[in-house]
């Protein structure tokens, strides 16, 4: 069943090719000898990517494959500049990165409402004749060509914007929680890899306060490597301010769950390991007072940690002051200032990249050639042989 929360999609942008410069000669009654009044070629429209908060998924894209801005229009005579090519303007939500597809660069990173990237820039126009008229060169007959127009093959990724992301392996009742703390309905069913696309959900907190909590499909040991589907879904935690690790209260051992969960995610990106966290020991309405108290003294050291169970709400209250408390410690306000200032991309291997765009179904060729592309686009001296009765 296709989904309409798409946040992966590959496309072809193209700029606009810059308009040729004109190389006409004036004439006119009493004229005869006007000289040169070629004008210059308009740019070429430029491929811009724009953030837009009311957009929430890249699912408007995955119709829309191809993207070209217009090509500006020739010069002409009496120094009359051609039109610039209308740009090219590609809404994405915020928290979008974008990547070449060839190479797997990064390109630029959408945060805020408003913010505009040019991903290509249209070709800069022909100058016209009247431009190269000198004292010694009084008639000049020839003219620039536009500049050729640029192409590239692009990846749009997003990234949830939230405060908290959870992480743990599937049935460890992610979803159930988010479903309990906020309005959020995400699918709950009593089997592995109940949740196929991530959620967000808003926890309301005391004084009218709230803040977003990110539900993301379960990984396993090994997603690393390829197992599991929760690996192609960590993208979407990397820019939480803080990571909330749920293991289940009746795991043998959950320590050795918690250091599996760890190493997956420094697997996928060393960086998630720098943010905040929080352990919650969920379905704790399984254990009673005794065992919980024998838990403790085998639980990892050096992080908040918190009994709780979504079904009688037990440990709800405490785990909603944990987290608050953690997201606004100096340290974490600290480090969401150097993230916001410094964040670094890192490029993606182009053997990796291939195995993603099969993952995600967007390995398929999207260039193609239009009737304006086949004409000879080379750098040369253009010259305009324009009728002189005009």
């Amino acid at each position: 069943m296709e989904t309409n929360f798409v946040d992966y999609v590959k496309i072809y942008c193209r700029s606009g090719r810059g308009g040729r410069g004109s190389a006409h000669m004036h004439r006119a009654k009493y004229h005869p000898k006007g000289g040169p009044d070629g004008g210059n070629g308009g740019r070429g429209g430029n491929v811009v990517l724009r953030g837009n908060r009311n957009y929430w998924t890249l699912l408007h894209l995955r119709y829309e494959r191809h993207v070209q801005a217009g090509h500006g229009e020739n010069g002409s005579h009496n120094k009359s500049s051609g039109k610039q090519g209308q740009d090219a303007v590609i809404e994405v939500p915020l928290g979008t990165v974008a990547y070449n597809a060839e190479t797997g660069d990064y390109l630029c990173d959408i945060k805020d409402d408003g913010q505009e990237v040019i991903l290509l820039k249209g070709g800069r126009g022909g100058l016209g004749n009247f431009n190269f008229c000198t004292p010694t060169n009084q008639a000049p007959r020839y003219a620039q060509p536009g500049e050729p127009m640029l192409e590239m093959t692009v990846i749009l990724e997003l990234k949830l914007l939230a405060d908290v992301g959870l992480v743990g392996f599937p049935n460890a009742g992610k979803s159930t929680l988010v479903s309990t703390l906020s309005s959020a309905k995400p699918k709950i069913g009593n089997y592995p890899f109940t949740t196929l696309e991530p959620s967000l959900g808003i926890v309301p907190y005391r004084d009218n306060r709230s803040f977003v909590i990110a539900d993301i499909p379960g990984i396993i040991e090994g997603a690393s490597q390829g197992k599991g589907i929760g690996l192609r879904f960590l993208r979407h935690i990397e820019r939480n301010s803080l990571l909330l690790f749920m293991v289940p209260g009746d795991t043998d051992d959950i320590k050795k769950e918690y250091e599996i969960l760890l190493n997956e995610l420094a697997t996928f990106n060393p960086e998630l390991l720098d943010k905040g966290r929080v352990l919650a020991i969920t379905k704790c309405d399984l254990l009673d007072d005794e065992l919980i108290e024998m838990l403790k003294e085998t639980l990892p050291q050096g992080l908040p940690i918190v009994f709780i169970s979504s079904v009688t709400e037990l440990g709800l209250d405490e785990l909603k002051d944990v987290l608050w408390r953690e997201l606004n410690s100096e340290s974490n306000k600290l480090a969401a200032i150097n993230t916001t200032e410094t964040i670094v991309h890192r490029p993606k291997e182009v053997g990796r990249l291939q195995h993603e765009l099969e993952d995600e179904g967007e390995d398929g060729d999207l260039e193609f050639l239009d009737e304006d592309d086949i004409e000879d686009l080379e750098d040369v001296e253009y010259y305009d042989l324009e009728d002189e009765d005009e």
